[in-house]
């Protein structure tokens, strides 16, 4: 099946629409090319940071976040564990 012919995927708008969606629908259909991996973060956040940061630092990390769709202090957070993980 070539892409031309996969269907679109609908838009949802609750997550209970999205789960009775892939519950039932064969995903085989459908075009996923626009699709991202993603982390998901499931660890509860239990401590907090406070730091001071350069603006023009902070203005750039915003701007990556942005461009990446996620919220800046995610980016930071993912920031910090790839630095511990190595």
């Amino acid at each position: 099946m070539s892409k031309d012919d996969l269907k679109k995927m609908p838009v949802f708008h609750s997550d209970a629409e999205a789960e009775a969606f892939v519950d039932a629908a064969d995903l085989s259909e459908y075009d996923l090319s626009g699709f991202k991996p993603t982390h998901f973060e499931f660890e509860k956040k239990s401590a907090q940071l406070n730091m001071r940061l350069p603006e023009p630092l902070l203005r750039a990390v915003k701007a990556k976040a942005k461009e990446r769709g996620i919220p800046y202090t995610r980016l930071i957070r993912e920031a910090l564990e790839q630095t511990v993980r190595k």
